[in-house]
């Protein structure tokens, strides 16, 4: 209760230092969490200008579960949720997230209030993790590097992709997750040159690189992990240039998060290792992003990325070559960033792996 009640003082300032003067409709699922501790599927909550004026709301369904997760926070309980809770608004004007539904921008125009909307401030406040949040993360990275490790003498020619993600996503809740943080990516062959290839029939046949990404969610916080396999026999000397420059960038990114960077620098730190190897052009995405109560989170690493990495921030660093027809690499792990230098949550060796012989 303390800690919930902390960070919406803490949002609160940030609120006002931003120039919002009056009370602030909350929506988005991770920000409630994060402000309350309520994990269920529908409720807004009210952020007053002073601590006395928060409330939650949410329907009959989840009466019991917010009296358990958000103690001492006044509830309001009534299936038309925004309407009840922007009732108990004072003044014309409220501010609402940037995220917000448009239904609920139009409902409280309805009501005739004023919406505002409002910076992006929560989102910030969840970007440095405390330390409770950083063993969370850990857990699911622990679960996630356990399960994929487990499944490895499954990985072999002629099972299907299918089978592998949801294999693994059994692994994880056996070793403790609550479910996956993200759908599961298992992509072999000519589909590991797709970045967010979903799994399907497709067999896995010998000498097929294979890309697994995935992750375990832990009481609502996330990890990501990636690494890439060779199935059946050894790897040709392409695939093994290909991986040894992912790797090299790879680890350039990791060096590079350090309290202060400009997350662009980071991002530009791999990409110039592939650069060198002239593979530049097959890396089609930013290096990182954050990870915590959702999968992508500020902040953002990548070519465009313009804030600084703070330390306790959570992101991954996750170089990847892609050759369409061909197949392609990708390496990832989620970092926790420290003065003394990033530390790695996922586990495991970067190097290419034979599996399946």
């Amino acid at each position: 209760m303390s800690e919930s009640a902390d960070r919406r003082d803490r949002a609160r300032v940030a609120f006002s230092t931003s120039g919002v003067r009056g009370p602030v409709l909350v929506t988005s699922a991770a920000n409630i969490r994060y402000l309350t501790g309520f994990s269920g599927s529908n409720a807004v909550l009210l952020l007053g200008t002073e601590p006395d004026e928060d409330l939650i709301g949410t329907d009959g369904r989840y009466a019991d579960q917010v009296a358990e997760e958000s103690p001492g926070l006044p509830a309001v309980i009534d299936r038309a949720t925004v309407a009840a809770v922007a009732g108990h608004v004072s003044g014309s004007v409220l501010g609402v997230e940037t995220s917000a539904p448009l239904a609920v921008v139009e409902g409280i125009r309805a009501l005739g209030l004023q919406p505002i909307a409002v910076p992006d401030v929560i989102e910030a406040l969840r970007a440095v993790k405390d330390e409770g949040e950083l063993a969370l993360i850990e857990r699911a990275c622990q679960v996630t590097s356990l399960a994929l490790e487990a499944l490895i003498p499954e990985i072999r020619p002629h099972v299907t992709e299918r089978y592998l993600a949801r294999r693994l996503e059994t692994l994880f809740s056996d070793g403790g997750g609550e479910d996956r943080a993200f759908p599961t990516i298992v992509a072999s062959g000519c589909n590991s040159a797709i970045p967010h290839h979903q799994p399907d029939d497709t067999r896995l046949e010998p000498g097929d690189l294979v890309v697994i990404d995935a992750g375990a969610r832990v009481r609502g916080y996330h990890a990501d992990m990636t690494r890439t396999f060779v199935v059946g026999r050894s790897p040709t000397a392409e695939q093994e240039d290909m991986h040894a420059a992912v790797e090299q960038a790879h680890a350039a990114g990791v060096a590079a998060c350090l309290p202060g960077r400009a997350a662009v620098t980071i991002d530009a730190a791999a990409r110039l290792v592939l650069r060198e190897r002239g593979l530049e052009d097959r890396f089609t995405h930013g290096l990182g992003h954050g990870v915590g109560l959702e999968i992508h989170e500020a902040p953002a690493v990548s070519s465009r990325a313009t804030g600084t990495i703070q330390a306790n921030m959570t992101i991954t660093v996750e170089p990847g070559v892609y050759l369409p027809g061909q197949g392609g690499v990708r390496i990832e792990d989620t970092l926790v960033v420290a003065d003394a230098g990033p530390r790695a949550l996922t586990t495991g060796g970067t190097g290419l792996r034979v599996v399946g012989l």
